[in-house]
């Protein structure tokens, strides 16, 4: 089942003699469950990419559509209201709300829905990213892999179509960075949740479905990997 596709996405950052072409006309088409990597060099396009189809950056032209839905249609209260109820991000730097505790932080999008929680579900997600001693500590008391798990959970409580992560092992050590990729491999394979990761890591690409490689703002190529192999 498709769950999202771009459409002839073009970005265009400034104008006249000083507009950069971040992304032009990228298409693309990612089923449920897929787990994809996006590649390519600094500036080519990724984070952009990442950041329209997450619904926090418009594109110049082209579309957008997460489960059927034209993102892009949307007024902007709705697009804020599609975007925490359909779309988990998970930043390098963590974003987490430094006044906020663990609990405090996973439960935002929730808080900001005015949704109450499941609290079994949580109690999972929790224990799932070995934080369930940690709830009531602030992110000045964690460590960076924790922080880290913080965000995934934040990330994963709406139970989103998609997951979005931009580099986020880049700020962690190699121990940690193993640990949040076999923590979102698990989501991935256990729950069937989609998830799209950019990375410059070779060994975290290679451990996707799928590896979309980007240059010059355009997908240079779109490869299936089968056990490790490229095919």
């Amino acid at each position: 089942m498709e769950i999202l596709k771009v459409e002839n996405v073009t970005k265009i950052y400034g104008k006249g003699n000083t507009a950069v072409k971040a992304l032009d006309k990228v298409s693309l088409s990612v089923e449920k469950g897929e787990f994809i990597a996006v590649v390519g060099p600094s500036g080519s396009g990724k984070s952009t990419l990442l950041h329209i189809i997450g619904g926090v950056d418009n594109p110049t032209s082209g579309k957008v559509y997460i489960n059927n839905t034209d993102v892009f249609s949307l007024n902007e209260n709705n697009l804020a209201i599609f975007r925490r109820r359909n779309i988990g991000l998970v930043y390098q730097f963590y974003n987490l709300i430094p006044v906020l505790n663990v609990e405090e932080n996973i439960l935002l999008p929730l808080l900001l829905d005015g949704r109450k929680e499941d609290r079994n579900h949580l109690s999972n997600l929790l224990s799932t990213l070995n934080l369930s001693d940690r709830t009531r500590h602030l992110p000045n008391q964690l460590s960076g892999g924790q922080q880290q798990r913080v965000s995934i959970g934040r990330a994963l409580i709406n139970n989103p179509a998609l997951v979005l992560a931009d580099e986020p092992t880049g700020n962690l050590d190699s121990k940690n960075s193993a640990e949040i990729i076999e923590l979102l491999q698990y989501y991935n394979k256990t729950y069937n949740q989609t998830l799209i990761i950019i990375t410059h890591d070779e060994r975290v690409a290679l451990q996707a479905d799928r590896i979309i490689s980007i240059e010059d703002g355009r997908i240079v190529s779109d490869e299936r990997i089968v056990r490790g192999v490229e095919k």
